[in-house]
């Protein structure tokens, strides 16, 4: 497909921050090899603090939770897009409801997935379907742009963080009297998706003993709070329970921290998004799909089933992995960057 230098193209990804962050790197992308493109971004309200403000676009187009489940609200959408004059939409959810963007927003070239990370209805709006190859969310949205004639661009991320948050969040930094400081995220959308709290407690005290690190305890949700003082209270001391924070401040807080550990949330790909060194732990979801990319996973047993079972699973597949587990993998970080300050 040929395209002019400054091509107007609308990137469609609904919901979920992780999977919305995970996509951050086509808007790079796309910005990179298309300077003077004007780049939208169609997106549920809840994922958009991630993508709003991002460097690399023009617009983000923020829709309620829903806005495709009555003939009203599709006409409210088309009339809110059409004005963008988008040329393509780039589908990188596969699902209906992205689709749908796309084809509202008036765009004749609209891209997305064929096979089976396409639904039905999907692959009928779109009329450009690449293949993908590789299995990873981030790996797979790129590939999206090869009828762009963009092919194997670098990752970039480029999270828009705002100045006040990353402000804030080095005055507090200044607050803990430990050169590393490593944050722990308890929270997880799904049961299936936690691990113990007193792992995370013996894993903060083993990171304290060997290597000097304070922890950091972060929160969202009332019920991650008081898991997070569990935590506090299993560390002997090594943790302590963050601030009060919104997704922005968070985001600068990571960036702050030296070892970032979680299950598989949204904040996990924030970590990775920020360049912090990052062990993710899986149960009910698989790394390879959507895991902390370039960085470590740990997965000792996988919940197969539907995605309805793993939703409503407990975390016995989370349980398989160790206290060790872990240790083990900060252990690989820390000798890794032993070696690279001898280099």
């Amino acid at each position: 497909m040929e395209t002019n230098g400054s091509p107007r193209i609308l990137i469609s990804r609904m919901s979920a921050i992780g999977d919305s962050i995970l996509t951050l790197p086509v808007a790079c992308a796309i910005r990179e090899h298309f300077p003077t493109a004007y780049i939208g971004w169609v997106i549920e309200k809840k994922a958009a603090p991630m993508v709003r403000g991002h460097q690399a676009l023009d617009a983000v187009i923020e829709l309620e939770r829903g806005w495709f489940t009555s003939a009203r609200r599709v006409r409210e959408t088309k009339a809110l897009l059409k004005p963008y004059g988008f040329e393509t939409s780039i589908d990188c959810q596969g699902l209906t409801k992205s689709a749908l963007a796309g084809f509202l927003s008036g765009a004749k070239q609209r891209i997305g997935y064929a096979g089976k990370h396409g639904g039905e209805v999907s692959r009928l709006l779109n009329n450009v379907r690449v293949p993908p190859v590789f299995s990873h969310v981030t790996d797979r949205s790129l590939e999206l742009l090869i009828p762009l004639d963009i092919h194997s661009p670098r990752v970039q991320w480029k999270l828009p963080l705002s100045p006040a948050s990353r402000a804030w969040a080095a005055r507090w930094r200044r607050t803990i009297a430990s050169s590393r400081m490593a944050v722990l995220n308890p929270g997880a959308t799904w049961a299936s998706k936690a691990w113990e709290a007193d792992r995370f407690g013996q894993t903060a005290k083993f990171a304290r003993d060997r290597y000097g690190y304070r922890s950091v305890v972060v929160w969202g949700t009332f019920e991650e709070r008081l898991m997070a003082e569990q935590i506090v209270s299993h560390s002997e001391g090594s943790a302590i329970l963050a601030p009060d924070t919104d997704l922005h401040h968070l985001g600068a807080l990571i960036e702050q921290s030296d070892l970032f550990i979680s299950g598989d949330t949204g904040p996990l790909h924030i970590a990775v998004a920020v360049g912090a060194d990052t062990i993710g732990l899986y149960g009910a979801t698989r790394p390879g799909d959507s895991g902390p990319y370039g960085q470590f996973a740990i997965q000792k047993e996988y919940e197969s089933g539907s995605r309805t079972h793993r939703r409503r699973a407990d975390n016995t597949a989370m349980r398989a992995i160790t206290v060790e587990d872990v240790c083990e993998a900060i252990d690989q970080i820390e000798s890794k960057r032993a070696l690279l300050r001898v280099a």
